[in-house]
């Protein structure tokens, strides 16, 4: 069975992201297995071990968190026809004129279905701002929060940031209890969170466990380093808050890892820090807006690392740079391995979207590069995430893999104008390392250890002073991609 990331959309789905949705009508429970506090230890060396206070941190922020239920319509299409006598005149009549999109009985009617949701949110002013998971409020007509003290409001969505999860809505009122804010930075590993909210609509539900990690990427999420806990988190906990043993939030609760669909002890939530730069954006703009660098990257793995002669295989590979973009008028090159930036280091591909997202269009960055063997210091001036939706992307397709294998002849005029290249090698044949590690006949060797392929003499030149593996830059169609193929 496949195990992978749901979204709150599909309770059966694994990228599962808090928020209940689904048909009017529709509904599920799923068993969950109860936590018990440890135990605590004492040792002659270690003093007494204290477990927070959960009772006391319910009772003083938990009136600050909000149950979310939202409406709306979905269309979906159905066959007029179905279930009636194939002889049936009003069969052939539905058949006909049923409208909709053609289906294998005939045509199918398209028709609106009512939707419903159910979700978390957490009141941050008094006046009523609340912040929650976008994918809790996505295409809702209506959106209504009940308080503990089971008041409840019509509210507005001031705005939603899809790129982070984030919404924040306000509704019309004075007063409120709110939640205090925490810093992520101050966050460990190992330390005791809480969450509260409305797992399957059981509102004001409290569940507990500590911090597994901290700046987890997550796939199509590139622009958050996620909170992974091993707090239950069930779909409908989606926007809830995660607080700290002082009663700080310090993240909002928004997917978990489940081949289920319900929580199977790893839960993801969105740093606090980065709700609150969103939050502030849509209160001020009504939208929130992010940078990017217009470079693909690809992660380090040890062949690479040993490659291009890294110490260790961390950094973001770049694989390809937007012609024009903000990497090339930069100077960012394919090959270059990006290590920093402004000081932060990146040990994943996937840390550096997050950093950039995470930066303001026009900012500059410093970015530490690995180029050629020697450390260099490149200033990028960023451009806006939302002239090109694709500019930061993640890119892990390379393949693990003596001699490369590979059958390879100068590109003809032709075929450099089809493919839109300067140079390169026609791979005409792979066997060997390069076939294990995915390479394929009709791919066009661009470079090799960040070095440009202009002949064939020249590559075995460096495959003969390379280690243990060697990078090739392969072009595939429009696509380019680093692959590390072992030789020694």
């Amino acid at each position: 069975m496949n195990t992978r990331l749901t979204s709150t959309k599909g309770l059966v789905l694994a990228l599962a992201s808090a928020g209940v949705i689904g048909a009017v009508g529709a509904g599920a429970y799923t068993s969950a297995r109860a936590v018990a506090p440890a135990p605590v230890a004492t040792t002659a060396a270690a003093p007494l071990v204290t477990m927070p206070d959960f009772s006391t941190i319910t009772q003083r922020d938990g009136p600050a968190v909000v149950n979310i239920s939202v409406t709306g319509t979905t269309k979906t299409s159905f066959d007029g026809a179905a279930g009636m006598d194939p002889d049936d005149p009003m069969a052939e009549f539905f058949r006909r004129f049923g409208g909709g999109q053609a289906g294998p009985r005939g045509r199918q009617q398209e028709r609106e279905v009512p939707t419903r949701g159910q979700g978390s949110g957490f009141i941050v002013s008094a006046d009523g701002t609340i912040l929650t998971n976008a994918h809790v409020v996505k295409d809702a007509k209506e959106v209504t929060v009940k308080l503990t003290d089971r008041r409840e409001f019509r509210a507005k969505v001031l705005g939603v940031d899809e790129k982070t999860d984030i919404a924040v809505l306000k509704i019309d009122a004075k007063d409120l209890p709110t939640v205090s804010l925490g810093s992520t930075k101050d966050l460990k590993v190992g330390e005791w969170v809480l969450a509260i909210g409305s797992p399957f609509g059981f509102e004001n539900t409290v569940t507990a466990g500590v911090v597994s990690a901290k700046g987890r990427t997550l796939p199509d999420d590139s622009y958050v380093p996620f909170i992974q806990t091993d707090v239950a988190i069930n779909p409908g906990n989606s926007g809830g808050p995660l607080l700290n043993a002082r009663g700080e939030v310090v993240g909002i609760n928004s997917q978990i890892y489940s081949r289920s669909g319900g929580y199977q002890g790893v839960s993801f939530a969105i740093p606090i820090d980065v709700a609150v730069q969103i939050k502030d954006q849509i209160v001020a703009t009504g939208k929130a807006s992010h940078a990017r660098l217009g470079v693909a990257v690809q992660e380090v793995n040890q062949a690479f690392a040993d490659s291009f002669k890294l110490d260790k295989p961390e950094g973001a590979l770049v694989s390809n740079v937007e012609k024009g973009g903000p990497a090339d008028k930069a100077g960012l090159r394919s090959g270059d391995v990006i290590r920093q930036v402004d000081g932060q280091p990146i040990v994943s591909s996937g840390d550096l979207p997050a950093l950039i997202g995470q930066r303001k269009p026009g900012s500059e960055v410093k970015l530490d590069v690995w180029r050629q063997g020697a450390r260099e210091q490149i200033n990028a001036k960023l451009g806006d995430a939302a002239e090109k939706g694709t500019a930061v992307a993640s890119n892990d397709e390379a393949a693990g893999g003596g001699k490369l294998g590979l059958a390879l002849r100068p590109l003809q005029s032709q075929e450099k104008r089809e493919a839109a290249v300067d140079g390169g090698l026609l791979i005409e044949d792979a066997g060997g390392a390069s076939a294990r590690a995915g390479v394929q006949p009709g791919d066009v060797l661009l470079a090799i250890n960040g070095t440009p392929a202009r002949s064939v003499d020249q590559v075995r030149e460096v495959v003969a002073k390379s280690g243990k593996s060697v990078a090739l830059l392969i072009q595939r169609g429009t696509d380019r991609i680093f692959v590390p193929v072992r030789v020694g």
